[in-house]
């Protein structure tokens, strides 16, 4: 059966915060365009991917839709998942976005004088097209997991949901990023007995000398820096630090969750008869993540000094507990009562439906702000695509008017 084709100015990749954006600018220039989501709500990412405690992990303030920039009455408050999904679904109807839902792009072909977009449903011939398909298209799941017995339930972060839809008995959480420690201490308020495998992540204070974490980030300059200024390619895949938003906002320490009785593993290297085969690096990761908090507070210290602030001064609990932890070189899911595990070392990112040679040796998408050599193929909503704050609610506009404006030249 021959597919309809359509011919449209410009097709956008993806619903989330990074497609909305530029569709609020096409919007305002009046052109035309389509946003193709593949799931069946907007920001689904945001929604339809975390769990029912979630909230997001900068404050109020920092989320900032172009032309729907919060100015609510608690800019210092973390917005629970229920109320981004509303605002997700409110900047759509206000600015009558145009938008697809349950349509899947295959593949992004060149033709003449633009690009072939194929779907599940139809097939588009655009001008211009906007990948803004976001960094996480897929859990990444060791390769060890298919050793493990078959009566363990096994999860990603993105599926978890909240303690009383998984089986009883103890969790094994794998990654210690964000979600991982956030699931974690939720399953071990719970009442759960939790096992965390550790990784490299730093961690930052909620606040520190009065201020938000973020507050900080932006005086010190962090959020301004741009791909070229990391100390290498890899480090735009690095984790983010420790920080929650839940109950108001607090730091998250792998030492206090020692204290709190969440046992501290160390990467898993393998599965073999029952057990987990654990590297002997708990000590070295847990000491990276003092370094990137001691770092931090030195760099906001110098920042207070240089710019003359007044903000009082602090002292950051030295917690050390992790450090006396038993370190284990094997465990036993069967005498440790675990009947579950959670995948929360990170996602990996697929952008092979895009037919043409913009990508670097780690499949990363070579830009210009976004913009790639090819006429009319653009890039959107990726963290440091120009600058870190790229991936964010806080940035993303940015770029998505810088774009809307590249693209209103051709």
């Amino acid at each position: 059966m021959t597919r309809k084709t359509e011919t449209i100015e410009t097709v956008i990749v993806g619903g989330g915060q990074a497609g909305l954006s530029m569709s609020y600018y096409l919007t305002q220039q009046q052109r035309e365009h389509v946003v193709l989501e593949k799931t069946h709500r907007a920001g689904s990412a945001w929604t339809q991917q975390r769990w029912d405690s979630f909230t997001l992990v900068t404050p109020n303030w920092g989320f900032r839709l172009p032309g729907a920039e919060y100015a609510g009455s608690e800019p210092n408050g973390f917005m629970p998942r229920a109320e981004v999904d509303q605002r997700f679904q409110d900047y759509i109807r206000q600015y009558t976005l145009p938008l697809l839902y349950g349509v899947e792009v295959q593949g992004i072909l060149p033709r003449e004088k633009g690009y072939l977009v194929r779907t599940n449903d139809r097939n588009y011939r655009a001008k211009q097209v906007v990948v803004a398909s976001g960094l996480f298209q897929r859990a990444r799941v060791p390769a060890w997991a298919r050793l493990l017995p078959p009566d363990v339930h096994r999860l990603a972060a993105c599926d978890y949901r909240n303690p009383d839809r998984l089986p009883p008995g103890a969790v094994l959480v794998v990654g210690s990023g964000q979600s991982g420690c956030q699931i974690a201490e939720e399953l071990n308020e719970s009442g759960r007995k939790v096992y965390l495998c550790v990784g490299g992540a730093g961690r930052f204070p909620r606040r520190y000398r009065g201020r938000d974490v973020f507050e900080w980030v932006l005086e010190t300059g962090l959020f301004r820096r741009t791909a070229d200024q990391l100390p290498s390619p890899a480090a735009r895949f690095g984790p983010n630090p420790h920080v929650t938003g839940k109950n108001g906002g607090h730091s998250l320490n792998l030492h206090q969750f020692q204290r709190d009785g969440i046992v501290l593993l160390g990467h898993v290297r393998d599965f073999q008869d029952g057990k987990l085969i654990l590297a002997a690096d708990l000590k070295e990761s847990l000491a990276k993540a003092d370094k990137a908090e001691s770092d931090f507070v030195r760099l906001v210290d110098e920042t207070i000094i240089r710019n003359g602030y007044s903000d009082p001064p602090e002292q950051i609990p030295q917690l050390s507990d992790g450090y006396s932890a038993p370190e284990y070189s094997t465990l036993d899911l069967r005498e440790a009562g675990i009947h579950t595990v959670i995948w929360a070392g990170g996602f990996a990112f697929d952008f092979s439906m895009v037919k043409l040679p913009v990508f670097d040796s780690f499949g990363y998408p070579i830009t210009r702000r976004g913009a790639t050599e090819f006429a009319g193929l653009y890039f959107l909503g990726l963290p440091w695509l120009y600058r870190q704050t790229s991936g964010l609610l806080y940035g993303v506009g940015e770029d998505a008017a810088y774009l809307a404006e590249e693209m209103a030249k051709r």
